[in-house]
């Protein structure tokens, strides 16, 4: 089997934050939204059941702690948390913080605006601001 590689459509799409015990944390590359992104760090991985079952349990506890923390630090309206994959079949769970005012609300993110890229500057402080919050969970 190979190693773990991050699809090229998410290396193209996002930053790269943290590293968690299974999984590793993106930053989307869409200002409209603060957009995160976990990827389970296991080889040919495209759908939940094909997890062990402690790698689910690690996996929904990453969820939980990463989606609530954002939600606090961002005061967030709803958490859209969802595993679709149509494009990128690498198993990878997406939370998005959502706020009444944001570009889609109450819609779905997809399809609805065009995408605006961060300031390069802005990421890379955004970045370093989730690293310091979630840096308890290494």
């Amino acid at each position: 089997m190979k190693e773990f590689k991050l699809h090229p459509r998410l290396i193209k799409d996002t930053f790269h934050i943290i590293d968690l015990k299974l999984s590793r944390l993106l930053l989307m590359n869409d200002s409209n939204y603060p957009w995160f992104i976990l990827v389970p760090t296991r080889k040919n991985i495209t759908e939940l059941y094909e997890l062990e079952k402690k790698d689910r349990l690690e996996l929904n506890s990453e969820i939980d702690t990463v989606s609530k923390k954002l939600s606090i630090h961002f005061n967030a309206k709803k958490m859209n948390i969802a595993a679709l994959g149509n494009i990128v079949p690498q198993l990878h769970i997406h939370i998005i913080v959502r706020k009444k005012n944001d570009a889609a609300w109450p819609n779905p993110v997809w399809n609805n605006t065009d995408t605006i890229p961060y300031k390069e500057s802005f990421s890379f402080k955004l970045v370093k601001d989730i690293r310091r919050l979630l840096g308890d969970l290494i």
